[in-house]
């Protein structure tokens, strides 16, 4: 048996969504799905096997969250990152209380990302 937790993080708004984890974090979109013309869109984006889906969708989850993701090699995940022109996010790499490498990046909805590279990987 295989499992795959998809988190589902909390948007207000597409077009600041999209600038970010398209844009910054290098993301693709996978698909959008609205009820009707100008309702609040739902949509997947994924990076490899990442994968996030986005909801303007109020009853969806909460903004503030954070999600943590486990990579094999941070150094150049974060020399992605950090060298894009995304003025509201300047990322660090810190250690981690539980002895990782890690860094955040905080979307436009104040909702947290984690990258965590296991120690002695």
């Amino acid at each position: 048996m295989e499992y795959k937790a998809i988190p589902v993080i909390r948007i207000f708004d597409e077009d600041k969504a999209k600038e970010f984890y398209l844009g910054f974090l290098g993301m693709s979109l996978e698909w959008e799905h609205r009820f009707e013309e100008d309702f609040p869109v739902y949509t997947q984006v994924s990076k490899e096997n990442l994968v996030f889906h986005l909801s303007e969708h109020a009853g969806d989850c909460t903004p503030g969250s954070k999600v943590f993701v486990n990579v094999s090699d941070l150094d150049i995940l974060f020399n992605e990152i950090s060298t894009k022109p995304y003025k509201y996010s300047k990322p660090a790499i810190e250690k981690a209380p539980w002895g990782d490498r890690c860094f955040t990046v905080t979307d436009p909805f104040s909702n947290k990302v984690l990258f965590n590279e296991l120690s002695g990987t």
